[in-house]
C-alpha cells in the first residue's frame, strides 16, 4: 500500500473494497498479533485480517463470548497504522446494543481499520441488521462484512440451511452490509446460488476439505479468507517442534530468526529479551 493510500482514509477503504474482485478474489490471511501480520504482509498480501480466536486464545480467554473487546481494539491500535489494510474480526460488535457496536465500529475506524467481521451466531436477523446499519452510520466507510452462522452452527438439512442463509443475508445487505461472509458452506452448488442471489460479494472460508481457491474463484467467490486455520496450525507447530527438541531431533520446519522477529517491533518500544 502506498503512503498516499496509507494516509487517506477514504482513499484505504475504497482501495479494500475494490480487492473484491469477481475471477481475482481478496485472499485475506488471519493474523493474531503484531508479528503475524506484518510477516504476512511482507508475503505480498495486501490486506491481512485478525482471528477472534487467535487474539482470545492468546490471552487466556474464550472466544465468542464479547470478552475480547479491549484486547481487539489493542491489536488493531497496533496494526491499523501498518503498511497493509486491516479488517477486524469482532464477534458480534461486543455488545447486543448497536450503538455500543457502532461505537467500536468507529473506534476501529479512528486507528486505521478499513474493515470489520460481525457475526450474527444465529441470533436475531432483526438485531444483526440494526448493528449493520448503525456501524454504517457511524463509520461510513468501514467495509462491513455480515457473517452469518447458519453453516457453521447449523445443523440437518443443508438445502434448510441455504434458505435461511439467504434470508439473512438479503436483510443484511438492505442494513447496508459491503459484504458478507458464510463459514462453514463448503458445498460448490450452494456456494454458486448464493454467489448468484446476492448483489455483495460472498466471503467464504478456506477449508483443507472444501473446493480449493482455483474452484472458489471460478465460482465468483470474491473473498477468502482463513479464519483460525493459521494460528491453529501455528500452535501445532510449536508443539511438535518441542517434541523434537525433547527427543533430541532437530526441529522440523521454517523458522524466522531471532534478528527478523525483533526487527518487527522496532520504533514501537525498547527491551531485550532471551531469544
Amino acid at each position: 500500500m502506498s503512503d498516499s493510500v496509507r494516509h487517506d482514509p477514504a482513499a484505504a477503504a475504497a482501495g479494500f473494497a475494490a480487492l473484491h474482485r469477481a475471477g481475482d478474489p481478496l485472499v485475506l490471511p488471519n493474523a493474531w498479533d503484531h508479528a503475524s501480520a506484518c510477516l504476512l504482509a511482507a508475503r505480498g498480501f495486501p490486506a491481512i485480517g485478525t482471528t477472534s480466536l487467535g487474539v482470545a486464545a492468546a490471552a487466556g480467554l474464550p472466544d465468542g463470548t464479547s470478552a475480547t473487546r479491549e484486547e481487539t481494539l489493542r491489536l488493531a491500535l497496533a496494526l491499523g497504522s501498518e503498511p497493509f489494510l486491516l479488517s477486524v474480526d469482532a464477534e458480534g460488535g461486543f455488545s447486543d446494543d448497536p450503538d455500543e457496536v457502532a461505537a467500536f465500529a468507529r473506534e476501529l475506524a479512528a486507528v486505521g481499520a478499513v474493515g470489520i467481521n460481525l457475526e450474527d451466531g444465529r441470533g436475531s436477523v432483526r438485531r444483526h441488521a440494526a448493528k449493520i446499519a448503525a456501524v454504517k452510520s457511524a463509520a461510513p466507510g468501514l467495509f462491513v462484512n455480515a457473517r452469518t452462522d447458519t453453516f457453521w452452527l447449523g445443523e440437518g438439512d443443508g438445502d434448510a440451511d441455504l434458505g435461511a442463509t439467504l434470508r439473512r443475508l438479503d436483510a443484511y445487505q438492505e442494513a447496508g452490509a459491503d459484504g458478507v461472509f458464510v463459514p462453514g458452506l463448503t458445498d460448490a452448488g450452494r456456494i454458486a446460488a448464493l454467489v448468484d442471489a446476492l448483489d455483495v460479494p460472498l466471503n467464504i472460508l478456506y477449508s483443507p476439505t472444501g473446493p480449493p481457491l482455483p474452484h472458489l474463484t471460478d465460482l465468483g467467490v470474491r473473498r477468502i479468507s482463513v479464519g483460525s486455520l493459521l494460528y491453529r496450525r501455528a500452535l501445532g507447530a510449536a508443539v511438535e517442534a518441542m517434541a523434537d527438541v525433547r527427543a533430541g531431533r532437530e526441529a522440523a520446519g521454517a523458522a524466522p530468526t531471532y534478528a527478523e522477529v525483533r526487527a518487527l517491533g522496532e520504533g514501537r518500544g525498547e527491551g531485550r529479551g532471551e531469544g
